[in-house]
């Protein structure tokens, strides 16, 4: 099970740790750090939209948790001048209760629906004509009673946001005037990041302290700034509140984040993989078993991250440590293991 400082989602934030949240947030674009080309790009889009007084084309943000889907939303909301309504594809199983957010919008605000991509089936049909011709058919009563009531809406603003683009129906995804798919980031930019975290927070720290917490954040701002507070922590207790480069290796210590940014759960796939099963292939389903976690959360949660640093492969056999699994668990790998006699 993850721990919640290396979680890139907010569900189980405590009610302290969102508000910190919020304040670290960047309110404008040239607060923003990383994602130039998006960032750029948006500016453009935003500004012309704003001269000709028109609301800004539907916008879809897609890419892994934590990387600034929901920061982007509010700062284009906040460049547009527009108040911003925020919901998400699940709470929204009735058509009713998407027409109820649709009339309430005034002209030119914006609409934020965070994981589009579970939106219902029914609601999503709802949703193309409010898209394209800011008008949404609602039907009343049934059998031979039946009749449509057709109801103009404001002109707005949708972006969608979504952790897995692929699973988006092909007409929702046409709909988008401006689709960006964010990347993660290098320590150089988490680095300035957490600096800016830092000086929110008012905290005294050293520029090594930061980098080391840049680089164990697998890329992504959000679990820069949870293990930020938590390296906070360890600060105020441990030492004088200066965040210097012994607390930060002490408590990420103690938080089970090595050197890569793998988590105690990382590790111990790559050795279940390398240990009962001499490093693979093994199918998924036998991983989960033997590591007393769920298949779908390995695969969606754990197995990305690995995968993208190079200590997993996915054959089509099953997963594969790589020789870099080996070496990070000071193992031999079996390709050298025959050449030593």
């Amino acid at each position: 099970m993850r721990e919640d400082y290396l979680k890139s989602d907010d569900e189980d934030f405590s009610s302290a740790d969102k508000e910190i949240e919020k304040a670290l947030r960047p309110l404008s674009f040239d607060d923003f750090t990383g994602q130039e080309k998006i960032v750029d790009n948006l500016k453009i889009f935003v500004e012309a939209a704003s001269q000709r007084s028109e609301p800004l084309d539907h916008v879809l943000l897609h890419g892994p948790p934590g990387l600034g889907k929901t920061t982007l939303s509010h700062i284009i909301a906040n460049e547009l001048g527009s108040n911003i309504k925020i919901t998400s594809g699940p709470v929204l199983d009735k058509p009713g209760e998407l027409a109820g957010l649709l009339t309430n919008l005034e002209e030119g605000d914006v609409l934020f629906i965070d994981e589009i991509h579970r939106l219902n089936a029914v609601v999503e049909e709802y949703l193309y004509s409010a898209m394209e011709d800011y008008k949404i058919d609602i039907m009343l009563d049934s059998g031979p009673n039946a009749r449509t009531v057709q109801i103009g809406l404001n002109p707005f603003t949708l972006i969608g946001a979504t952790t897995r683009s692929g699973l988006l129906t092909a007409p929702l995804r046409a709909r988008f005037g401006i689709n960006a798919r964010l990347e993660y980031y290098d320590a150089k930019l988490l680095t300035r990041i957490v600096g800016r975290s830092c000086d929110i927070l008012n905290c005294e720290f050293e520029s090594e302290a930061t980098f080391e917490i840049a680089r164990r954040s697998r890329g992504t701002p959000r679990i820069a700034n949870n293990l930020l507070r938590r390296t906070r922590d360890f600060a105020q207790i441990k030492g004088d509140g200066s965040i210097t480069l012994i607390i930060v290796k002490m408590a990420l210590k103690a938080l089970n984040v090595d050197n890569h940014g793998l988590d105690e759960m990382d590790n111990r796939i790559l050795s279940t993989i390398i240990d009962k099963f001499k490093g693979g292939p093994v199918g998924l389903s036998t991983i989960a078993t033997a590591c007393g976690e769920e298949a779908e959360t390995i695969e969606e949660v754990y197995e990305p991250f690995l995968i993208m640093e190079g200590f997993l492969k996915r054959t089509a056999r099953g997963r594969q440590a790589t020789e870099l699994a080996y070496k990070h668990l000071g193992m031999i790998p079996p390709a050298q293991m025959n050449t030593l006699f």
